[in-house]
């Protein structure tokens, strides 16, 4: 037991992760040993904050130098004392990592499974999100129940504050990154044809650059990706026999949409319940309401007789079908389709903030501080995100079938 201690002391230590930042050429502002020192002697900083700069300290780091992104809702004291220039000596390993982090952001998830059930597999589609939704919800919750700080700051480098007000056990990215190519190698093989070692060599690529992009970002400790890694195929294997079951609950059940809407909305209530405010708040009522919404358009689609998914006389589905037509007109219905999502969510939020604020007589003139009372939080995420699920396997399709682009 105490060899295990001190195992997962180690692997928590954020000297590793600054050790692999090293590796791979990212710089933090000039002057951080000293400000180390001091660190080390007070403790950590609270959640992975940076400690001040020593008096006197000055210079750039040197090679290529950037600043961390940070999102709407960052706080003006972490804007200005987690956002400290860095430098990194590897453009080539900045923007691969970049896209590693991409691959566990809502961006990716915008494109990936629009795209999946346009263009490839409706069937595969609705399965993907439903392991998504249970995947990011658990570890969402398991982080606010640990409560473990973000990696300390120095020695850790941030290259982002995106989730800085999140805990960091476990890495809901490589929860993600774990699930999500393993789940579409388990629903997909057999059903699509395609060498199973394409399938293996994709899903650990995947994997492996999501978790390592955590770390390199400085957003988490080895642990916490290790940790996220196996709670991810841990959950896998509770949720991927009953998935079948899920979905088919929700095409056919006849009161589906009123238990998916009362469940997923107790749910939302439930993770809200379980800490103080963070993005993963936000970021849980929004999966949980892009969830709902799918599963209720899906309903609606078997209530109308519609059917998105292959015919099952073309199974298994091969990639020697896709010709320049074919091709074109997923492109074009990726472009037109998105662009219709995104309109959704503005108007979505330009209605439901200012309405949740009136209806619960919150003041709008600070409407960052409006966003982060559960009142409005709750409700402008899930009704928006619902909208966006709903239009992305219902609205979306249906203008595609009156285009002529289905």
């Amino acid at each position: 037991m105490a060899a295990c201690r001190r195992l997962a002391a180690g692997l928590r230590d954020p000297q590793k992760v600054a050790a692999f930042q090293r590796l791979c050429g990212v710089e933090g502002p000039w002057g951080w040993p000293e400000a180390e020192q001091r660190a080390g002697g007070r403790g950590p900083v609270a959640n992975g904050g940076p400690a001040g700069r020593a008096a006197g300290d000055s210079g750039a780091p040197q090679g290529w130098r950037r600043r961390p992104r940070r999102n709407s809702l960052s706080g003006e004291e972490e804007e200005e004392g987690g956002c400290q220039e860095f430098a990194t000596r590897s453009r080539l390993l900045y923007y691969l990592f970049s896209l590693g982090t991409e691959l566990g952001n809502e961006l990716f998830y915008i494109l990936f499974f629009p795209c999946c059930i346009w263009n490839v597999d409706a069937w595969l589609g609705r399965r993907l999100v439903i392991v998504w939704v249970w995947v990011m919800y658990v570890g969402q919750c398991t982080k606010d129940v640990v409560r473990w700080p973000r990696p300390a700051s120095p020695p850790v480098v941030k290259l982002e504050v995106f989730y800085s007000s999140e805990y960091s056990m476990p890495s809901t990215h490589a929860m993600s990154g774990t699930a999500i190519p393993l789940a579409l190698l388990l629903l997909s093989y057999g059903r699509w044809q395609y060498p199973l070692i394409f399938g293996l060599i994709l899903a650990f690529c995947w994997c492996l650059l999501v978790c390592c992009s955590r770390i390199y970002m400085g957003m988490h400790s080895i642990l916490d990706v290790i940790a996220g890694f196996l709670y991810a195929i841990l959950i896998l294997i509770v949720f991927h026999p009953v998935v079948d079951l899920i979905d088919n609950f929700n095409l056919t059940y006849k009161y589906a949409p009123l238990i998916i809407i009362s469940l997923h909305l107790a749910l939302g209530i439930f993770s809200f319940t379980l800490d103080t405010w963070s993005t993963s708040r936000g970021d849980t009522a929004q999966i949980l309401g892009c969830g709902a919404g799918v599963a209720c358009g899906s309903h609606v689609n078997y209530l109308m007789g519609i059917d998105l998914d292959p015919p099952p006389d073309t199974l298994p589905l091969s990639l020697s079908s896709l010709t320049v037509t074919v091709f074109g007109k997923a492109i074009l219905r990726l472009l037109i389709g998105v662009i219709i999502l995104l309109l959704t969510k503005i108007a979505m939020k330009k209605a439901t903030i200012p309405l949740a604020c009136k209806i619960f007589r919150i003041p709008l003139n600070d409407v960052r501080k409006a966003r982060q009372r559960m009142e409005v939080e709750l409700p402008y995420r899930y009704i928006t995100y619902g909208m966006v699920g709903f239009s992305l396997v219902f609205v979306v399709p249906r203008l595609f079938s009156f285009m002529g682009l289905s």
